[in-house]
């Protein structure tokens, strides 16, 4: 088995911090206790050159470690800008229906942990999104559950709820199956997702 890279180890540890320490729901907290005690064996290890789309440029706005007050979405942040030249970014695929016209140009996700991530495997997918201003991300579900750390401002819904707002280090729950989006008004938004796919 390859050794996990220093720099994926440090997002790891400080993602997982700040997703425990600021996850409200207990179904979330329970997630988050699988993926961790799974993440302690580390998978295959992808040689990565990475890669950005031109909505990357709003990281440097909404991604900036300086603008984080708590000390825990501070380490997080410092952690991503030293992982993120290693990722991939791209756009989602599928039924676009329910999205903004602006859609294609206005987002990014990348995976860091999962399938196509720096570290691939099927259990756990870890990743990150980005939104520009005035992007509506279409309706989805998908079956594993996911847990959200919202790293900025945006609105979000899932299920029947209507649009809520998190906040900054804001954190939410997604039930598997449920349909849930994304959207931003005149900010753009960062947000990190962790999904479950495996056993228990």
């Amino acid at each position: 088995m390859t050794a996990r890279p220093d720099d994926l180890q440090s997002f790891l540890d400080a993602s997982l911090d700040a997703f425990e320490a600021h996850a409200v729901d207990p179904e979330a907290q329970a997630s988050l206790a699988r993926i961790r005690a799974a993440l302690a064996e580390p998978g295959e290890m992808a040689k990565k050159d990475g890669g950005r789309l031109p909505v990357c440029a709003l990281l440097a706005e909404v991604a900036a470690p300086e603008r984080f007050e708590a000390p825990d979405l501070r380490q997080v942040a410092e952690a991503f800008g030293q992982l993120e030249p290693r990722l991939e970014w791209r756009t989602r695929g599928g039924d676009m229906s329910t999205a903004s016209e602006n859609i294609n140009e206005g987002h990014a996700n990348a995976m860091i942990v999962g399938p196509g991530g720096i570290e691939r495997r099927s259990d756990v997918w870890l990743g990150v999104s980005l939104l520009a201003p005035h992007v509506r991300y279409p309706d989805h579900t998908h079956p594993p559950e996911e847990t959200y750390l919202v790293m900025s401002e945006g609105e979000f819904r899932h299920g029947d709820s209507g649009w809520f707002t998190p906040g900054v280090g804001g954190s939410l729950y997604n039930e598997p199956g449920i349909t849930h989006a994304m959207r931003t008004a005149d900010k753009p938004m960062f947000a990190m997702w962790a999904l479950w796919g495996g056993e228990g």
